[in-house]
Formats: structure tokens, sequence, C-alpha cells
């Protein structure tokens, strides 16, 4: 079977794309292949700045002939429905077949389509794929209509079996494919013919070409850190610039050099952040003192002097950046203390966070209040968090920050310890964004932990309040990972609090604060057909039933309409919220194993603000469903629950209380009553001090009892007393099973 070569050859392709290119030419090509009838046995797919390249092995010689046969109308039916019929299928009326049907003759088409040789369907799926390409950005040049990344110089398209290569036929806005490709710029820039990928890519390196990317990336390291192991230093691992600077080079050359003795004082990340932003060096440290002392750049050719008029060229433009950063280092050095780090950040209050949300000064105020009142939940001084609060966004208004945005907080650490504040301030500064995502660390510092809790509690109630919720995959101000990032701290730190009612507090609506009773719950208002007191009572699987008293100062507001109208409103966007932490939550338990069904039937219980609660409760119910007990108890309780439910449909009751072992007509029936006794008496504890491990043991032991209650009874007896009493029996099975998660929401 042939195999099939492509190079698109172009001027420099930036390196931030390549990776996408690779990746959508086979994917276009292939698909385009396969949908035409051709099959092929492996795709792979390159890049260098100049080129992308494509090979495919074992591509079939042609598509083959397909046959269709179509049912049409009866051959009665009207002229306009033949006609019809005869146009989607390009036949005439001779060309159909009659035959017979169950209700009569009827019209058939067969439709022969022949298959098509490779190179004519090779050259229509490329011509096809380069001008639909999906750059990012893409331009046109000369007088063509052809767009692409660059402009475009030489296309090679060629098709080798055992017999020899020939080359497909494809001429796009003038570029005429061909059996030809270039070496390197500089190095081997004339052109030469190929007969395929592996002459292709042995004439490539000889040209001074590194075809493969993870090729070049690996040259790349181990010549950079050989660099730096010959003077002792080490290289600073950089993935994302190794990947970048690769995609910059064919040949790639590691040339090291040393950092001046003027810029060593500066933080090792500022460096490192000036090297890799403005000159995409890579940074070389020394393993004893931890100070960034050298820089590895990347070349693309080789030179008689090995690099040294290039290092010199690189020292000069390096010095004139890293000048800059000192100037930003010195400047925000003065200014801390001079002005403190808080004064730094007073100019915050005229820098808008938000429209509708205020300024970020005010940000900082509401997350200062809140990181006070989250303080005692994960045991940090109230104080140091509410200070800690006041200055992380502070360095915001820094010149290096502003120079360099990804410093921010690292530079406010490193500013609190040139005021002087405490090291728990300069921490919550550095790690106050963490976790940013799954991969990054969960801070455990406890003023750190109150700090970033209040930071992304503010920006989710803020952006809930205000109706700026994620939307499909649109995601503007990062709330999906803000949420992420609160479950992680929580579970992470072992925190316990309440976000509904944290939430609710934080609400940012100025008199919402009015109904906020001494910082704790709320009080009921005195009339039960107050629409609060109604909204309250409708959700009370989060809130108790004693909720809400609605006051101003010591007045009572109980008749003032549009503050109700704000607080239920309040309420209901609260829910959401804590709706959209459930479905974060949700994700995040089912990539730890637990099962959606087992996450459901937790969520629905009481307290499923408190996600250390609900999280506990799903790997207990998880765990003892893995166990044959819990299982066959399940299955116990589906089918109590289930009798229940239709006897109370037909009856018009509820079966909820009264169960007598005085009524008792067996021995089963009187044992499942002392297991029931025995199983409320020992989970009242255990669920009283949350061991839901010991709750479902306790219930494990129902089992037995329950399995040959239904073996030994007939729950529908004939005395109306004893069936009732039996119902009211499986009440109390339902009951005490519901005392640890909504089983009903168990699948199966």
């Amino acid at each position: 079977m042939p195999e099939l070569l492509i190079e698109l050859f172009s001027e420099e392709i930036p390196a931030r794309m390549q990776g996408f290119a690779r990746d959508t030419l086979r994917k276009m090509v292939t698909d385009g292949l396969v949908e035409a009838g051709l099959t092929y046995g492996h795709a792979q797919a390159f890049s260098t700045p100049r080129r992308l390249v494509l090979v495919l092995d074992g591509l079939s010689t042609e598509s083959p002939t397909l046959r269709e046969e179509r049912k049409g109308p009866a051959v009665t039916a009207p002229e306009a429905a033949v006609q019809g019929f005869l146009r989607s299928t390009g036949l005439t009326l001779e060309q159909l077949e009659k035959r017979d049907d169950k209700k009569g003759q009827v019209w058939f088409a067969v439709i022969e389509k022949p298959g098509r040789a490779a190179p004519e369907i090779v050259a229509e799926v490329l011509e096809k794929t380069i001008r639909s390409f999906p750059w990012p950005k893409s331009m046109r040049w000369g007088n063509g209509t052809l767009k692409w990344v660059r402009p475009l110089h030489s296309i090679l398209c060629l098709l080798s079996d055992d017999t020899g290569a020939s080359v497909v036929d494809l001429d796009i806005d003038g570029i005429q494919s061909g059996n030809t490709s270039a070496g390197h710029r500089f190095m081997a820039p004339d052109r030469f013919a190929v007969t395929g990928f592996a002459d292709y890519a042995a004439k490539l390196k000889a040209a001074k070409v590194v075809l493969d990317s993870s090729e070049r990336e690996a040259m790349i390291w181990h010549d950079a850190t050989q660099l730096a192991f010959a003077q002792g230093l080490e290289l600073v691992e950089d993935k994302g610039l190794l990947t970048e600077v690769a995609g910059l080079v064919e040949f790639p050359v590691a040339l090291m050099g040393a950092i001046a003795e003027d810029f060593l004082h500066l933080p090792p990340e500022v460096l490192q952040t000036s090297m890799r932003e403005h000159q995409k060096f890579f940074s070389v440290k020394n393993p004893k003192t931890g100070r960034i002392e050298g820089f590895v750049t990347v070349a693309n050719r080789e030179t008689a002097d090995h690099g040294a008029t290039i290092l010199k060229g690189n020292l000069k433009v390096l010095s004139a950046r890293l000048s800059d950063a000192r100037f930003f280092w010195e400047h925000d050095l003065r200014v801390v203390k001079t002005e403190g780090l808080q004064g730094m950040g007073g100019g915050l209050a005229n820098v808008t966070f938000h429209n509708k949300l205020g300024s970020q000064k005010a940000r900082i105020d509401r997350i200062a209040a809140l990181a006070r009142e989250i303080a005692p939940l994960v045991k940090a001084d109230p104080d140091q968090a509410e200070k800690a609060a006041l200055v992380v966004k502070s360095d915001l208004r820094s010149a290096m920050v502003g120079e360099f945005p990804e410093l921010q907080g690292l530079m406010g650490s490193y500013y609190a310890r040139a005021q002087g504040l405490s090291e728990e301030i300069a921490s919550a500064c550095k790690r106050h964004y963490s976790p940013l995502g799954p991969s990054d660390a969960v801070p455990s510092e406890p003023v750190t932990v109150a700090v970033a809790l209040a930071d992304k509690i503010d920006t989710l109630t803020g952006f809930w309040a205000i109706d700026e919720k994620p939307t499909g995959s649109k995601d503007p101000f990062a709330l999906r990972r803000a949420a992420l990032g609160v479950i992680r701290l929580v579970l992470g730190n072992g925190v316990r609090l309440g976000l509904g009612e944290l939430m609710l507090k934080h609400y940012p609506v100025p008199y919402l604060n009015y109904f906020i009773d001494q910082g704790r719950v709320f009080k009921r208002l005195g009339d039960p057909k107050d629409m609060i007191g109604d909204f309250v009572r409708s959700h009370k699987e989060i809130y108790p039933t004693d909720v809400f008293a609605v006051r101003r100062g010591d007045a009572e507001m109980a008749g003032d309409a549009q503050s109700h109208s704000a607080f239920a409103s309040a309420f209901s966007v609260q829910l959401d919220l804590l709706s959209f932490f459930h479905d974060r939550l949700k994700v995040f338990l089912k990539d730890e194993g637990i099962r959606h069904d087992v996450i459901d039937a937790v969520l629905a219980m009481p307290g499923n603000d408190d996600l250390t609660l609900v999280v506990k409760r799903a790997e207990a119910l998880s765990a003892f469903l893995k166990t044959e007990d819990g299982t066959n108890l399940i299955q116990g309780f589906k089918r109590a629950n289930n009798i229940l439910t239709q006897a109370e449909a037909k009856d018009g009751v509820e079966y909820s209380f009264g169960a007598d072992v005085k009524f008792a007509e067996v021995d089963e029936e009187r044992a499942l009553f002392a297991a029931l006794d025995a199983a409320e008496a020992a989970l009242a504890p255990a669920m009283a001090a949350e061991d839901f491990a010991a709750a479902m043991a306790e219930m494990a032991k129902l089992r037995a009892p329950i399995d040959a209650f239904f073996t030994a009874v007939q729950i529908n007896a004939e005395n109306p007393i004893v069936r009732r009493n039996r119902l009211n029996l499986l009440s109390r099975i339902r009951q005490i099973c519901q005392s640890v998660a909504d089983l009903t929401k168990l699948d199966g």
C-alpha cells in the first residue's frame, strides 16, 4: 500500500500555534480521506518553524465501488412524487426497477458510485484542508486569495510504493505541488528532491533540520543541562518554555552566559520571569545559594565563533531588560519603606474591579471582613487574617507587577517581608490565589486559608449577585476554578463551615446587613404566610426551622415589603450558587471514585452546605455500598419504601407513627421491632458524633431481621390493624435508613 507524504513549507509559524497546527492537519486530512472511502494504517504529524509535515502509512490505492438501493414511491403514485424521487437519485425513469411490496409495486433505485484513485482523492482533500485551515490568525500575500498563517512557499505531496514515487498533482493559487523541500534557512538553504518519508527525514537531518519537535526539545534540554553542570550549576526546569523554544528553531544550539553581578540581588523569580518573557532564556541557578546566576539561550544555527557573537548581542539586550527590572524592584521597595504595603495599595480605590461590584479597594474591604469571620473556623488569628487581607492585593499597584502581572502575590510576599510584616502575612500574599488549578498545591497555613477562602467566596457571591454566571464553555471570570478552589481549600484542610450562611451574609447588597442577627443564623418572622418564611421553610434541608428575624438596628421591619423582596432575592441567588458548588463537588468526588448517585443521596440531607460533612457522609456510604450487607440492606429499604409509598397513595394517609410490638404476630416481626429499637439507640450517638462509618455498621445489622421479616410476613394482611401496624413498621425502617442519606436517590 502507498505511503503519503505531505509538507507545507512556509515562512516562520509562531511557536504557540505549531502543536495545534500539527493536530489539525492530521485530523483534517485523515478525516477527509476516510470520508472519501480511503483507509490508512498510521498517521504522524510533525512541525518545525517553517514546515508542517504529515506522513500516512498503508494508504489504500483507491476507494471502493459503492452500491446503494433506495426505495421510492409506489408505481401508482402521483407524477410529482416520482419526479421528486428521480431528482434525489439523479436517475431517469428507465433506470428505476419495479419491485413487489406489501402494498403493491414500488419503484427502486440502484445507485452505483465507482471508486476513485487515491491521487484524485488526496488532491481534493488537501486543497480543501489548505483553503479552510482554521489558523487563529492568518494572512494573505501577493494577489492571491489564499490565506495562511505566513506566506506559503511550496507544497510537497508524494505518493510512494514499491514501484516508485509519484507527485500528487495540485495547484493552489499558483503554488504547484512537487517532490522537493528545502533545508535550514542559513546552513543548508538549497532545495532537494525526495522519494518518500525515510528519504525526506534523512535528507532533512543532513540539511541541518531536526523534524521532530520532541527530539528538538530533548536536544535542548540535554545540551543546556550539560552546560550548566559543567559550571556546577543547575538548569531551572520550565516545560512551557522548552516547548516554545523548540518551536523557534530547526537546529537548536544551546549557549550559556552569566548574569552580571549588578543584578544578582534581584529576587530569582524576577530574573527568571524577565529572561523567559523577554528573551526566551532558560534560567540557571546556583544549587548552594538558590540564586539565579546564569542563563541558557538557544540559537538556530552553528557559527564559526561557537556562538560568541550571538551571546554578546544577547547579553547587551538582557542587561537592558534586567536594568528595567532592577528599577522596578528598587522603586517598589522605596514605596513600601515610606508608605507601607497598605499605602502602596491605596490607589486601588481608583481601580474598578467590576462596574457593578465597585473598586478593588471596596472588594478588599469585603474580603478583610469575611477573612476575619472565617479565621476562627480555620484556627487562624482574626487580627492577622484581617490584616493580611488588607494588603494581599497591594502589589497590584507595584511597578514590578505592572510589568510582569504573573508575579502578583509573589511580589507582595517580598514587599511584606521588606516592611517587616509577619511571615504569616507574607505567605498569605503569595499563596492566597491558590489553588489555581487541579495540580496546584492547597495552602495549609491558617491565615492563608482564611484569606484564600474569603477571596474566592467574595468573587463567587459578587458575580452571582449581578448574574454574571458561567454559561456553557464560557467562564470569563474563572468562577468554576474559584468554586473548585473553595472545595479543595475546605476539604484539604478539613474546614467546617456553613457555606450557605456565609454566602448569604456576604451578599453584596448594602441593606442586607439589616437581616443579620449577631453573625449567626436568622430567626423566623412571626407571620407564617410571610414570603421569606415560606421561602426558608421550603428549603429546610439547609436552614433550621428557627430562621429569621428581620431587623434594622432594634427596629422590626416586618412590614417592609421591599426589604423582604431583597431578602428572598438574596436567598434565591445563594441557593443557586450553592447548587453550583454541588455540581463542582460532584465532579471532584467522581474523580475520587465516588458514584454520582451516592453524592446525590448525601446532598439531599440537611447540612449540605458543609462540604466536609458531605464528603464524610459520601465516603462512608460509598464504602458501605461496596459490602454485601450494604447492597442487600439497600434492596430491603427500597422494598419497604415501595410498599409503603404505594399504600400511602392508595389509602390517602401517611403511615409514619404508631407501630406497636403488641400487634406483632410472628417471631420475625417481633425481632425486627427489637432490631429497630437497638439501631435507633445506637445511631443517635453515632450521628451526633458524625461517625458515619459506625452508623453504617449499625444499619448493616438490620439486614438480617429485615430479610427475615419480609420472608415471614404478608404486609397487606387481612386484619386492618395488623396491616396498619406493619406499614407503620415499614415507616420506621424508612426513617432509620434515611437518617444517614436519602437512599431513594441511589440507582438500582
